[in-house]
């Protein structure tokens, strides 16, 4: 982290040069006031203001760090790679071992993610959503969901009763009910509580 120290007549003043210094905008930094600055006997300047000006790490960066100290102890030959576009942030676990990562249906992916945005979202100012994938899982997992929830809606027309899926988690009850949210024949609603809450495909 950049971090700088300014003094000038009043503290907003010296947090302009530094910020001068440093390109960047206020909302980037965080400001400790080191000394707020005084003015003497018929109103002459006898100390002037000290700020202690930082630059807030990017959520990428953030994310990385962690995510980086939290592989190390893996001994795994992974990197990772982030980009944030919009309230976005991907975070993509590569290298030849990156698959021992995803755990049972993406438990361990799940579980890493949850925590990678915890540290992302601790001191952000608004909501960051974290997107942590390995080996391209996500997209697989969603394309397999995908073809589940159509064979499951057609198997639920053939013989007229309803399917209880497996549990799942939100995002994947959210890709069989997205699925089949334009289905004409079917509905489906979520029961029970986490983590056994399932989906219940049932024809209209």
């Amino acid at each position: 982290m950049k971090t700088v120290e300014k003094q000038a007549k009043t503290v907003d003043e010296a947090i302009q040069l530094a910020l001068d210094e440093l390109q960047v905008s206020r909302d980037e930094v965080e400001v400790e006031v080191l000394e707020e600055g005084s003015r003497g006997i018929l109103g002459f300047l006898s100390k002037q203001a000290r700020v202690k000006v930082t630059v807030k790490p990017k959520p990428h960066e953030i994310a990385n760090d962690f995510l980086q100290g939290l592989l190390q102890f893996f001994e795994n030959d992974v990197k990772v790679e982030s980009s944030l576009k919009g309230n976005v942030l991907t975070c993509e676990i590569t290298g030849k071992n990156a698959g021992l990562f995803i755990g049972k249906r993406g438990s361990t992916l799940d579980a890493i993610q949850f925590l990678t945005s915890l540290v992302v979202n601790r001191n952000s100012d608004k909501f960051i959503r974290v997107l942590l994938d390995a080996e391209n899982y996500r997209e697989k997992r969603e394309k397999t969901l995908q073809r589940l929830a159509v064979r499951m809606a057609n198997r639920v027309k053939e013989t007229r009763r309803s399917i209880t899926l497996e549990p799942m988690y939100p995002n994947e009850r959210r890709i069989i009910h997205t699925a089949l949210q334009t289905d004409p024949r079917v509905t489906t609603k979520s029961i029970g509580k986490e983590p056994n809450r399932r989906v219940v495909i049932s024809l209209k």
